[in-house]
Parts: structure tokens; C-alpha cells; sequence
């Protein structure tokens, strides 16, 4: 997930915020030049429905859409299938999702201060709430899906999924959260920090960005259109047909705290309830 410091701006007062995938600053946006990427990766990318806009070279594959890993492999499967359609700015899920319903998915954190512990605690408790056929248990390690601190860089990135559910109906995992000194900043709120853990867990049981479509919505000036990659679209009945605002899948965050929204729980439940 990706901050954005436009959003925080309040007479001379520049706040920085985070939304559960990465932070990223709006008004300085970064994009990759592509040409540093292969071309047949390019297609790749576009091809399994993703942005192509700030593609990032990391160790084992590609960072897209500022807090998705796809590795080489994953590059290499196409992926065919429905999308969830929400409101305009819409709420997307990918073809893979978690099977195997009812289920607990386990998941533990390691490596991270208290906040980020208490945090996990917090998005647990809130998909829990729901009342789902999907469930979340943490545990002391290992587990179906794991949460690890790494230095993620400076440029306003507060994590990344390693993907989205495997073919074969489980998680992705690990989630990586920055542990860099500062990208969270000096105290964060753990309502917030949960709300970026909620976030990646939302990645690895099959959610695309609420504002997948247009990123411009939340992150200013990264005006990508993912793309829906010849996959098509289901609208749910019941949910907002304009913007979303608050909703717990945005790509950026402006640093508040976004518990499931009318429309999440929507979302939510039309896949696992």
C-alpha cells in the first residue's frame, strides 16, 4: 500500500498517511521506467490484469501496483476469471480464492514491535466479527500466512502481499511489512497499523484495489487503470454505484483508521460467507 500526503494537507500542515498496502506520497508519485523491464514482462503483467504503470525489479519477480509481488512464476499463468464489481470505484477480486470453506486460516507475525502485534490482533478481530465461513487464527509462527518486517525502501511503501490465492484454494503468504525506521512513522496509531495489516490480508484471500479502475481516487496523481485483462465484471447488488472513500482496499492511504465500510462487508460476504 502507498501514502498520500495530499490528502493530509490541512492549512501549513503536511501529515503523512498510510493505507494498508503501501504508503505512498501523492503528490510525488513515482513511476518506474519501464524500459528498465523487459518487454515480455511488460505484456506479462498486463496480461494477468495489472497495472503497468511503476513496475519495480525486486529479488524472485516484480513489484506492480505499489504492494503486489507477482514472481517469475506466477508471471507465467495466465489468470481468467470473474471480478467483483462494487460501486463505480469498484471492489475486485481475483480468479483464485481461498476453497476449502468453512476454514481457518492461521497467521503469525514475527520480527515486528507491539504495535504491529497488536495491530494483527485488531484485523483479525475485525474479519472475525463478520461472521464468515473464513476465519482467522493467530499463532506464535508458521501458520497458513506469515507477517515479516523488511526493509522496504524510503519511497513511501508500507508493505507488500506476495500475491494473491494459489491455485490450489491457499493464502498467499508472507506478508511484508516495512520495518524501515520512520515508514510508519516515530508512533504510529494501531488502528491504522491494523487497517494496513487488514489490507494485505485482504490481498492474500483475493481482493484487487477498491479503486482499481482509477488510482487516482485515492492516490492523486497515479492515474492508472489496472486493466480487466478480458476477465468480467459482477456488480453486487446493494452497494454504492459512485466513489468509495473509506473503503479498507484503497490503494493509498491518507493515515486514518478504515474498519470495514457498508460496502466491504458486501464484498466480504458475497465471497465467504
Amino acid at each position: 500500500m502507498k501514502i498520500n500526503l495530499k490528502a493530509l494537507v490541512s492549512g501549513v500542515v503536511l501529515t503523512t498517511v498510510l493505507f494498508s498496502c503501501q504508503k505512498e506520497n501523492k503528490t510525488q508519485t513515482t513511476v518506474t521506467d519501464n524500459n528498465a523491464v523487459p518487454a515480455e514482462v511488460i505484456n506479462q503483467i498486463q496480461s494477468q490484469g495489472f497495472s503497468t504503470e511503476g513496475v519495480v525489479k525486486v529479488n524472485g519477480g516484480y513489484r506492480v501496483e505499489n504492494d503486489i509481488f507477482l514472481s517469475d512464476e506466477a508471471l507465467k499463468s495466465p489468470a481468467i476469471g470473474p471480478i467483483l464489481r462494487v460501486g463505480d470505484e469498484e471492489q475486485y477480486h481475483t480468479t483464485n480464492l481461498v476453497t476449502g470453506l468453512p476454514r481457518v486460516i492461521t497467521i503469525s507475525i514475527s520480527g515486528l514491535s507491539t504495535v504491529f502485534q497488536n495491530g494483527l490482533d485488531i484485523a483479525v478481530s475485525r474479519y472475525n466479527a463478520l461472521g464468515m465461513r473464513l476465519t482467522f487464527q493467530r499463532v506464535a509462527s508458521g501458520g497458513n500466512i506469515q507477517i515479516v518486517g523488511a526493509d522496504l525502501g524510503g519511497g513511501g511503501v508500507l508493505g507488500q502481499s506476495s500475491g494473491f490465492p494459489t491455485s490450489t484454494g491457499n493464502p498467499a503468504s508472507p506478508i511484508t511489512l516495512n520495518n524501515r525506521a520512520g515508514a510508519f512513522g516515530s508512533n504510529p496509531n494501531v488502528n491504522w497499523v491494523a487497517t494496513v495489516i487488514a489490507h494485505e490480508m485482504g490481498h492474500t484471500i483475493g481482493f484487487r484495489h477498491t479503486d482499481y479502475k482509477n488510482r487516482a481516487y485515492s492516490c492523486g496523481g497515479f492515474k492508472s487503470n489496472e486493466g480487466t485483462a478480458g476477465v468480467g465484471a459482477i456488480w453486487i447488488p446493494g452497494t454504492a454505484r459512485n466513489g468509495d472513500p473509506n473503503s479498507w482496499m484503497l490503494a493509498c492511504t491518507d493515515g486514518s483508521d478504515r474498519p470495514f465500510n457498508a460496502n466491504d462487508v458486501i464484498a466480504l460476504n458475497y465471497l465467504y460467507h
